[in-house]
């Protein structure tokens, strides 16, 4: 095989999206809504990002069983056996040793990108640079190579990474020295300062012997389960998850791996970036665009020049500054004396809540939800 029929894309689709809740339900998450007003949802924009660099036969993507009408519906060109069903969700790393696994039993050598499903990329050709380039790395070398990319600001709501001596591979790939998940504002604050810390894009490389040989030396809870696994292409299909998959412990790519394996290292990427997390991340990095006239993707985002963020929607401000408006098409919002809220509408419910209060969002949630019940 050449080198770009070695390179797989992994995308992983099964997620809730509860913090953008109520616009992303669990019947219809985030990856599949049309979130941003491109004409496309965000499981078709990450399909079509890699796509463009990587054999559309070498892209999987894993989902929960009960969103594979959706999936169907948005990707009918991507082929059933391209598709992992999580019978039931299990944090990151259960998709990507069972889509791991997978890829590995078609092509043992494989380079395989995984990718989260739920984000904005400013520049395409900059991100098809940099993720060929970090395959390239791990087809030769031995690691696991996150993408990282600079910090705009003190963003508490992202994961970050730490760099540390440069390898000798690339000016562009550092040893990591430590991940750390939403940090407080203060941290926050020194890790962009500093200098030494990338946000953490969720997106990985890696080779496929290495991943798995990497699962079942650091990761026990796997390692009883993993030969059930790695027989999967000739016991059975990604139609029907093994079944050991329930039983897999809840963990983390890179709490339960990463900080384990000794070949880990972060890639400085260039491609722009935004995580579709939470409506106070959504709404910040909106402004900031504006402000500092940063590259976007063709988006329906409206900011004015009082940071009230229009996403896909009509609203009219009067005296009222930072908040996020998102509504059904047609629908109008007048504001007058609101200052940082969420107004938010979807399938007959709506929320009007402190943007950065997600105890508060929650809270919401579970009455609505036991008001469903209810009825």
């Amino acid at each position: 095989m050449n080198q770009t029929e070695n390179n797989y894309c992994l995308i992983l689709a099964g997620g809730l999206g509860s913090r953008l809740w109520p616009t992303s339900r669990e019947k219809t998450p985030k990856q599949y809504l049309d979130f941003t007003g491109t004409g496309r949802t965000l499981i078709q924009q990450t399909y079509d990002r890699f796509a463009e660099f990587i054999r559309p036969e070498n892209i999987f993507v894993s989902t929960q069983v009960d969103y594979l009408p959706l999936l169907h519906e948005q990707l009918p060109q991507l082929p059933r056996h391209q598709i992992l069903a999580e019978p039931v969700r299990r944090g990151t790393l259960a998709p990507v040793t069972w889509g791991t696994s997978a890829i590995a039993n078609i092509c043992p050598d494989a380079r395989i990108i995984v990718s989260p499903s739920d984000q904005e990329i400013f520049d395409k050709n900059a991100f098809e640079q940099d993720i060929l380039h970090a395959l390239e790395i791990v087809s030769s070398n031995e690691g696991v190579i996150t993408l990282g990319v600079s910090p705009t600001r003190p963003e508490t709501g992202y994961g970050y990474v730490q760099i540390g001596e440069p390898a000798r591979r690339s000016p562009n790939i550092f040893k990591v020295k430590a991940f750390t998940e939403k940090p407080g504002e203060d941290f926050a604050r020194i890790f962009m300062e500093s200098g030494e810390f990338l946000w953490n894009t969720g997106l990985f490389a890696f080779g496929a012997p290495y991943m798995i040989n990497n699962i079942i030396k650091h990761v026990p809870e796997y390692r009883d389960d993993f030969p059930e696994l790695i027989n999967l292409g000739s016991t059975a299909t990604t139609d029907i998850a093994p079944a050991c998959y329930a039983a897999l412990p809840n963990l983390s790519l890179e709490y339960a791996l990463l900080e384990h394996t000794e070949h880990r290292y972060v890639q400085r990427c260039h491609f722009g970036w935004a995580d579709i997390g939470t409506w106070q991340t959504v709404g910040t990095d909106a402004v900031y665009s504006q402000r500092k006239n940063t590259p976007v993707p063709p988006t329906d985002i409206h900011v004015d020049g009082r940071d009230n963020v229009c996403l896909h929607s009509d609203a009219l401000f009067d005296n009222a500054s930072g908040n996020i408006v998102r509504l059904p098409s047609g629908h109008l919002a007048v504001i007058s004396g609101l200052d940082n809220y969420v107004i938010t509408e979807q399938e007959g419910v709506l929320m009007i809540c402190p943007k950065d209060d997600a105890a508060a969002m929650r809270r919401l949630q579970t009455l609505a939800h036991l008001d469903t019940l209810e009825e």
